[in-house]
């Protein structure tokens, strides 16, 4: 399987973050840091922007659930 490079605007259009929001997650430790591809160039690999989207839904899954346990 290839490995997929993406620049800043595609993060930014899959995530739905902002360029800002994006290096914040980053410095923060939260986000997959950009690997350098030139002096000026950086992107992601597809599959760890693909694995942060999966957390975070996975993330909102269990707190749905963790909401509808406390109702009950």
């Amino acid at each position: 399987m290839a490995i997929k490079i993406l620049r800043i605007d595609q993060v930014t259009e899959q995530t739905g973050l902002s360029r800002s929001s994006i290096y914040k997650q980053i410095r923060l430790g939260l986000f997959p840091r950009a690997i350098k591809l030139t002096a000026r160039s950086s992107g992601w690999e597809e599959a760890a922007v693909q694995g942060w989207i999966e957390d975070r839904l996975r993330e909102q899954v269990r707190g749905t659930a963790c909401y509808e346990e406390a109702r009950s």
